[in-house]
């Protein structure tokens, strides 16, 4: 029997004195997070955002196995914010629609979510009306004639049901139900709204494609509401990404349960705390970043430098810098990609790392502040 099939479906039940003592630390973490970014200044608050919206658009959709371009994300979400940043790059169709439903849901996180606004998200995932080669409903609930809404895994014949959602004749009462309740005032605290959302999103899975994603932006637009700030400093999809089976595995379990929903709301709370903590790893960089360029700019480097330099700072960016690598990143010849390396040596922003010969290669200095100041 299937969660949504039980009587008391969809009365949630949970141990709130088992969850108490994860729900008060997450609350703490929330505050001692927000507090440290109101302390950074305006400039480097929208930087930490940034990063971590480029990295929860990017993440969410690795989660369903979909591979976005870090850079194009980026560049999208910075000119929608009107944010003024160096390299912003045209972005396609399909990244632009998966960033527009992420900005809603987060920078208008107190308008209240509606089957309108649902389906606008829906339309803005699938711009082409198609999942891969199939044609789909978009903007609108399943229909009947889609078939039964399935998560199988295994060979024909020996398919093995993850997962079956309710009928599409149940799914208008099943969303009408839902939406009332994400939107009514209660004392329910809004980081448990955001993992109950997230759960109940999923088993209903009201559409033929997108619903992980949209369920995890409605899982942000909760976690937006409870930080009371349209700036966003954890990503929440991030964290799911890097405990990706866990995270299936979980909601897998709870969908073969009955409505006492405990163990994933003490998961989620645990890999929210994951999540939070984290993003002390983002806070790092971005003051990393900031000290950087702060000194940097006092003898400005060329173009090529300051292209390089950005490119090494992307999250996305892997191994050491080398001289054809850095010819290849600046467009210019090995020769002039030796003399820039060897000046931002000079002048502390690059170190050279253990070997020599051809597999001589360069880090940023990461204690490149301090480094100045000696």
């Amino acid at each position: 029997m299937w969660i949504h099939e039980h009587k008391t479906w969809p009365d949630f039940t949970w141990d709130a004195k088992a969850l108490a003592s994860k729900l008060a630390d997450i609350r703490h973490q929330q505050g001692r997070l927000l507090g440290r970014m109101e302390g950074l200044g305006f400039d480097l608050r929208r930087e930490a955002s940034l990063d971590t919206l480029t990295s929860d658009v990017v993440k969410s959709s690795a989660i369903e196995g979909e591979t976005l371009n870090p850079e194009e994300v980026r560049s999208s979400i910075a000119r929608r914010l009107g944010l003024d940043i160096a390299g912003l790059i045209p972005a396609s169709r399909h990244v632009e629609g998966i960033v527009e439903m992420m900005l809603d849901a987060t920078q208008k996180f107190s308008k209240p979510l509606t089957k309108d606004r649902l389906f606008g998200w829906h339309a803005a995932l699938f711009p082409t009306g198609r999942s891969g080669m199939h044609k789909i409903t978009v903007g609108g609930w399943r229909t009947a004639e889609a078939g039964a809404m399935r998560v199988v895994s295994g060979h024909a014949g020996r398919e093995k049901v993850h997962f079956e959602a309710p009928g599409a004749e149940r799914l208008e009462k099943e969303m009408k139900t839902f939406l009332m309740w994400f939107e009514k005032k209660s004392d329910l605290d809004a980081v448990l709204k955001a993992g109950i959302a997230h759960l109940w999103f999923v088993t209903i899975h009201p559409f033929e494609d997108g619903n992980g994603r949209i369920a995890r932006a409605i899982g942000d637009m909760a976690l937006a509401r409870a930080d009371g700030t349209t700036d966003r400093f954890y990503s929440l999809s991030t964290q799911i990404e890097r405990e990706r089976k866990a995270y299936y595995d979980h909601l897998e379990h709870q969908q073969r349960s009955e409505p006492d929903i405990t163990d994933w709301l003490s998961w989620f709370l645990d890999c929210l705390g994951r999540a939070i903590a984290s993003a002390e790893t983002t806070l790092g960089n971005v003051l990393f970043k900031a000290e950087l360029w702060k000194t940097i700019n006092k003898s400005p480097v060329n173009d090529r430098q300051r292209n390089v330099i950005n490119r090494m700072l992307e999250d996305g960016f892997k191994g050491f810098m080398n001289t054809s690598k850095y010819a290849k990143l600046a467009k210019c010849s090995n020769d002039t990609a030796l003399r820039d390396i060897q000046d931002l040596v000079a002048r502390g922003v690059f170190v050279q790392n253990e070997g020599g010969g051809r597999s001589t290669s360069y880090s940023l200095a990461r204690n490149f502040g301090q480094r100045q100041k000696e």
